[in-house]
């Protein structure tokens, strides 16, 4: 399954052609399309992306999981860390890790309550 089938697939679960999805993001007429033939890449991946509230990776075909948090969840990953250790990082980039980490824990928790 390629990038413009997850799409479509998409596209019909919200009741909304690849047409219409291009208007409402700004997106070039057809420009979804060549998602047939050439593996997207760039703001256009993005944009669908955040539309659809899935990951890059599962619109991609790298994982059937449509949510960072469901591949999390199900343990389908051994390891994430970041380790900084060794490495100079200024107080800024360290507060921005902090809260890359309390946006990570809120999502896991709003995953839950939806339960």
């Amino acid at each position: 399954m390629n990038a413009f089938d997850r799409l479509k697939i998409l596209c019909d679960e919200q009741g909304i052609s690849v047409n219409n999805l291009e208007e409402k993001l700004g997106i070039g007429k057809n420009s979804l399309y060549s998602w047939k033939k050439n593996v997207p890449k760039g703001s256009n991946l993005i944009r669908v992306a955040d539309f659809f509230d899935v990951s890059t990776d599962y619109l991609l075909g790298r994982t059937d999981k449509k949510r960072f948090y469901e591949i999390m969840e199900n343990n389908d990953i051994e390891t994430i860390a970041a380790h900084h250790e060794g490495d100079e990082w200024t107080k800024e980039e360290l507060e921005e890790i902090e809260r890359f980490k309390e946006f990570i824990r809120m999502k896991r928790d709003e995953h839950k309550q939806k339960g």
